[in-house]
């Protein structure tokens, strides 16, 4: 319920901190005081359309904020979690920031929202009832769920939700095998010989990188052998214009042996030692190369499969637009819808059967429903009866409408179509609620089917703009009573210029205008039982309060005690 309501620079309110209780609380005051100030503040609180004009002259920005106490699984609080917005705390608090430029910021538990979330959560918790302005009752998008309500059928109304799930899921998976199965028929050749394609080139997982690598080895060995080779043959030379340093030494050391004999130089003797042990060295390099040279064991032929088996993996990759380690999936894919071709037909079948299936269990649990509609209808409609007289509804007839919908329009719901209708003279058509009764006679209606529907009812505040308009006397009286009866299911407020609404009210705020310094001021007082009996000799007698109507004050107030 709505707990306090905080307004700050609207119109001719300049601070005004409101507190509410549960039952009926009632606002009176005389014409012009600011009442519809007060219900204009809360609609800014709980998403109504934001006009500048609504900013006190002199000031930048308005400033709303109502704070409610909704129950822990209450659907406001289920949309906050879907909105990502869910807290701990009880309390929930709706606040409107409007500039004096028209523009509005709204928050919800000082999170910044849009005005759209503001306006579904405030749907949620205030329903408000006016001559000028009809929500919740007289929205036919509501009616099926306030005869369900009122009928006591939640239980049937939850099977034919589980039955709509599984009947639209049955047939989600029908289409989707069938999509598949015509586009795999369309794509038949395509598939044939792509999976023929692949299957030939036969991709293995990690295939790239292992070539890759392999493929590296293999051009390393062969620079390597390269490089031993260019060794050997600076060093044994085939070429003999270049004989080679091998050739080249024993030269040399032919040279120097012509020097043998009875007068040998021993001079030359360590010359001739050293040529020959770079022989024996240029021996052992050679031995070593050639070593090396066969150890290498450089294998082009490998090189050449390892590179063309890259290339054709990579052109593969290519083709069919995906990553190369990716291929051995799409070869398996592409196999599962080769194989759809076959079992596909198989399983269209069986998924067609689950839907009929599907469908005829929602068609039997949408049937039960429609059935208990129809027969609470009939039941709405005689206990609405029995509250329109009191209310000089008497020549009003209304009327449930539970009609067949087509399947096209089935949904979780339920079969039908549901609509409140009211006819307000002898001889005329039913029809729609805000289209046939006039603002005084709607006002009314609402407040009658709220008597019948209120325990039914998620919004746990109700407003009620002038619902007495017009009427007086005994009128007046049955319509506060029937307000009282209302309060104690819901949370209920009332604006009234009737004394007899204002009896019954569990509280009494009275709408007053101020003047101070040649500035004009709306405010509001919580009044006493003193101060209550006052304004409701006031609103009998006018301005002179006299004691025959503070004796009427106080017989209302007794016979509403």
């Amino acid at each position: 319920m709505l707990t306090a309501l905080s307004i700050r620079d609207v119109v001719l309110i300049e601070r005004l901190d409101l507190a509410f209780g549960p039952g009926l609380s009632v606002l009176t005051g005389e014409t012009g005081a600011g009442k519809s100030i007060l219900l204009d503040s809360l609609g800014l609180a709980l998403g109504a359309r934001a006009e500048a004009g609504l900013v006190r002259a002199g000031a930048e920005q308005a400033a709303v904020s109502a704070v409610f106490t909704p129950v822990e699984d209450h659907p406001a609080r289920l949309l906050l979690e879907e909105q990502g917005l869910g807290a701990e705390d009880e309390t929930l608090v709706l606040r409107r920031l409007l500039g004096r430029d028209g523009r509005s910021r709204a928050f919800v538990n000082d999170a910044p929202v849009s005005a759209a979330l503001l306006r579904r959560l405030g749907a949620l918790l205030v329903e408000v009832q006016g001559q000028h302005e009809q929500m919740g009752l007289a929205d036919p998008a509501s009616h099926a769920g306030l005869l369900d309500a009122y009928a006591a059928l939640p239980g049937l109304r939850a099977g034919v939700v589980a039955a709509w799930a599984e009947w639209r899921g049955a047939e989600t998976a029908l289409a989707a095998a069938e999509a598949a199965i015509e586009a795999a028929r369309r794509d038949e050749e395509w598939l044939r010989h792509a999976t023929d394609e692949l299957a030939a080139l036969a991709p293995e997982p990690g295939e790239e990188d292992r070539l890759a690598a392999e493929r590296t080895a293999l051009q390393q060995g062969e620079r390597r052998a390269e490089a031993i080779a260019g060794a050997l043959a600076e060093l044994v030379s085939r070429d003999r214009r270049h004989p080679g340093p091998g050739a080249a030494l024993r030269s040399a050391a032919r040279a120097l042996g012509r020097l043998a004999g009875p007068r040998q130089d021993d001079a030359a003797g360590p010359a001739l030692a050293a040529i020959e042990r770079a022989e024996e060295a240029l021996a052992e390099a050679e031995t070593l190369l050639a070593r090396l040279a066969s150890d290498a064991g450089s294998d082009p032929r490998r090189l050449e499969a390892a590179e063309e088996r890259l290339f054709a993996l990579r052109a593969a990759s290519r083709k069919y637009a995906v990553a190369v380690v990716e291929l051995p999936g799409l070869l398996a894919d592409l196999r599962v819808r080769l194989a759809a071709l076959d079992t596909g037909t198989a399983e269209v079948a069986a998924l067609g059967r689950r839907a009929a299936i599907a469908r005829t269990g929602y068609a039997e649990e949408a049937g039960r429903l429609s059935a208990s509609r129809r027969e609470a209808a009939g039941r709405l409609e005689a206990a609405l009866a029995r509250e329109l007289a009191p209310l000089r509804l008497d020549r009003a007839r209304f009327s449930v409408e539970v009609a067949a919908l087509p399947e096209a329009r089935w949904g979780e719901g339920g079969a039908d179509a549901v609509r409140f209708l009211i006819a307000t003279n002898p001889g005329q058509a039913p029809g729609p609620l805000d289209r046939v009764a006039s603002g005084g006679e709607l006002s009314r209606l609402m407040l009658a089917l709220k008597v019948v529907l209120a325990r039914g009812s998620p919004v746990p505040t109700l407003v009620f703009d002038e619902v007495d308009a017009g009427i007086g006397g005994a009128t007046a009286a049955a319509v506060g009573d029937r307000l009282a009866r209302v309060a104690r299911d819901v949370q209920v407020l009332v604006v009234t210029h009737s004394p007899q609404v204002a009896a019954r009210g569990d509280a009494h705020l009275r709408v007053a205008k101020a003047s101070r310094g040649g500035t004009t001021r709306t405010i509001v007082a919580g009044l006493d039982a003193d101060a209550r009996r006052e304004e409701i000799a006031r609103m009998l007698a006018g301005e002179t309060v006299t004691a025959a109507a503070r004796a009427a004050a106080d017989s209302l107030l007794g016979t509403a005690a």
